[in-house]
């Protein structure tokens, strides 16, 4: 769970409660995506695994030198998301995540069930068919937890500093590796 909403959380905690949710913490997440994974935590039928990179962010800077994310965001993706997450997923079957065809271009064929060939296990994505506004009917209808920070001009939350407030008619992710 990215915890920028909890939407794939609040569905899998009323299909099997106690489900583990699993939130990558980069150690670059802002302060209110880290209270919306403990509110999560707190309000839902759900285990929280939070899974760690290797390196902390210090020994990342020692080893690679300050701010990677601005010099080789794929590097420090790869160090802080994706290595942790197939580390983290390794005892599992299959996963799911929030991905939704209307977010890209590049997720418009997103599968509702798949197959996760880099993992060797099943790729669910429940919502994959969703819209925005049937996501935000979801929540509103059950309240669901969202990131405050939706509320701030953000639409799309990842780490604080790769990510920046979407301007009025930008695409909803344009706050997301801005100029890359």
């Amino acid at each position: 769970s990215s915890m920028e909403d909890a939407v794939v959380a609040h569905l899998a905690s009323r299909a099997f409660p106690g489900v583990d949710v699993v939130f990558l913490d980069t150690g670059y997440h802002f302060e209110e995506t880290i209270g919306t994974r403990d509110a999560v935590q707190a309000v839902m039928d759900v285990n929280v695994i939070t899974l760690t990179p290797r390196q902390t962010v210090a020994e990342q800077d020692a080893a690679y030198g300050p701010r990677l994310h601005d010099r080789d965001p794929d590097l420090c993706c790869a160090l802080r998301k994706v290595k942790p997450l197939e580390e983290g997923l390794a005892g599992y079957e299959a996963w799911a995540t929030g991905l939704r065809r209307d977010e890209s271009p590049t997720r418009a064929g997103t599968p509702v069930v798949g197959w996760d060939e880099k993992r060797r296990k099943v790729k669910i994505s429940p919502i994959a068919r969703w819209t925005q506004d049937d996501v935000e009917a979801y929540v509103a209808e059950h309240g669901v937890l969202t990131n405050p920070l939706l509320m701030d001009g953000y639409t799309s939350v990842g780490c604080a500093p790769c990510t920046r407030r979407v301007a009025e008619g930008e695409d909803a992710r344009a706050g997301r590796w801005a100029g890359r």
